[in-house]
């Protein structure tokens, strides 16, 4: 399980997407996404950063065959970071 903040669940999905996976319905609403040898489930909510600060967060757990999910994860990583979060 991973938690990235400042990032939306719509774009944690396309993001999952043009890694190779598929998704019924709209980004924003989406909550598994599948591809070859992985899955992943995707939960968004608002956490207080600082005083008056709130950001999105997304935890994504990915479940699947492990040599596919240490690329994946570092792929997702790489187009989830954000600064701020």
């Amino acid at each position: 399980m991973e938690a990235y903040r400042g990032i939306s669940r719509r774009l944690a999905v396309h993001y999952l997407r043009n890694l190779g996976g598929d998704a019924d319905g709209p980004d924003d609403e989406v909550r598994e996404v599948v591809g070859d040898g992985w899955r992943a489930s995707l939960r968004a909510e608002k956490v207080t950063a600082a005083a008056a600060i709130t950001l999105t967060e997304v935890t994504v757990t990915f479940e699947g065959d492990p040599a596919v999910l240490d690329d994946l994860l570092d792929r997702f990583g790489q187009k989830a970071m954000r600064a701020g979060g």
